[in-house]
């Protein structure tokens, strides 16, 4: 295998008695260096070919003759950089900061996100006092907040401070301290206004970077209650602002849960494509802003939970950012 420093290129030809063989196995057999997983993981992301022709499917059967071209990018950093990221800081001392993340930022470092996240913003606003035992790819992260929601996030800037707030978070609240609330933009009304939604997320066997509802997913549920309802022109109720808190943690949980009753948050593309048709409903300005909030609506609004340090009890809330505030208003005009 050679490469230019940037990325390595391997190339290979099949011979007679590879015949009928799966591509990654001829390639764990050739490149014994690499994993089998490895060598799947990159298959799938597009980075072998096959007589010149990208090949995505790692079971695929090579034939004599078959020249193979495996592309290995370089390996990242054990540890993110440091990056000038402004931050919008709500509280910090010596434990732990609290900040409030505008949609659109990635909380750590993951594929195809390997800069400009919050973490990279963390280590250059801490410095060395950052706590490791999130793992290196994401020091001080006790939760998580998706790219496209905005809202209050908490981490830990030593040790002492990450264990005991990942035990609070652990507990989701049920017997502890914790506290978190969301606030949604969803289609349609909840019935009941107020209950909850329990059903078991995995993740989707159909698309992996989404999850679903499933039987054999893990336990996941979600209180919530209907603040405002919003009705159309002719005084159909067409959304309704919403309060979720959270009593676990699963990815994508809100979304998720809501797009499985029938009620999928507006601006979802993931989890609310069949609903973009009721955008025609929307009186011209509420349409503008959705088009504009670009994102699911959803925002953390509000976080509690009890000092590493001190034992006392922090609350913090976090008004609507412009975006989200400009869809509201717009909604209660139609």
């Amino acid at each position: 295998m050679h490469g230019s420093g940037k990325e390595r290129v391997a190339k290979l030809s099949a011979g007679a008695a590879d015949r009928g063989l799966r591509l990654d196995r001829l390639l764990a057999a050739r490149l014994a260096e690499q994993s089998r997983t490895r060598l799947q993981a990159l298959i799938r992301a597009g980075r072998v070919s096959v007589g010149g022709r990208t090949i995505g499917d790692p079971g695929y059967r090579v034939k004599p003759g078959d020249r193979i071209e495996l592309r290995v990018p370089p390996p990242e950093p054990a540890r993110p950089a440091a990056e000038a990221i402004p931050l919008s800081v709500v509280y910090e001392d010596r434990e732990l900061i609290v900040i409030d993340k505008p949609a659109g930022l990635v909380v750590h470092p993951a594929a195809g996100n390997r800069t400009g996240t919050l973490v990279n913003a963390l280590i250059a606003h801490c410095g060395k006092s950052l706590s490791g035992i999130g793992g290196e790819k994401r020091p001080g992260i006790v939760h998580r907040l998706d790219k496209d929601t905005s809202g209050l996030l908490v981490a830990a800037k030593n040790d002492r401070a990450h264990h005991a707030l990942a035990r609070q978070f652990a507990d989701h609240g049920r017997s502890g301290p914790l506290e978190r609330a969301y606030l949604a933009i969803v289609w349609g009304v909840p019935a009941p206004a107020s209950g909850e939604i329990e059903a078991p997320i995995g993740r989707d066997p159909h698309t992996r970077v989404k999850m679903a509802v499933r039987p054999g997913g893990r336990r996941a549920l979600t209180r919530y209650s209907v603040k405002e309802i919003y009705r159309d022109a002719e005084k159909k109720p067409v959304a309704s602002l919403v309060e979720c808190r959270l009593a676990t943690g699963r990815t994508h949980q809100i979304r998720v849960h809501f797009a499985h009753i029938g009620h999928a948050l507006l601006g979802d593309d993931t989890y609310g494509a069949a609903f973009k048709t009721k955008a025609a409903r929307l009186a011209p300005a509420a349409r503008d802003a959705l088009a504009a909030l670009g994102r699911q609506a959803l925002h953390a609004f509000r976080l509690g939970f009890e000092h590493p340090a001190s034992g006392k009890r922090l609350a913090f809330e976090s008004k609507p950012p412009a975006d989200f505030a400009r869809l509201i208003k717009a909604l209660k005009t139609l």
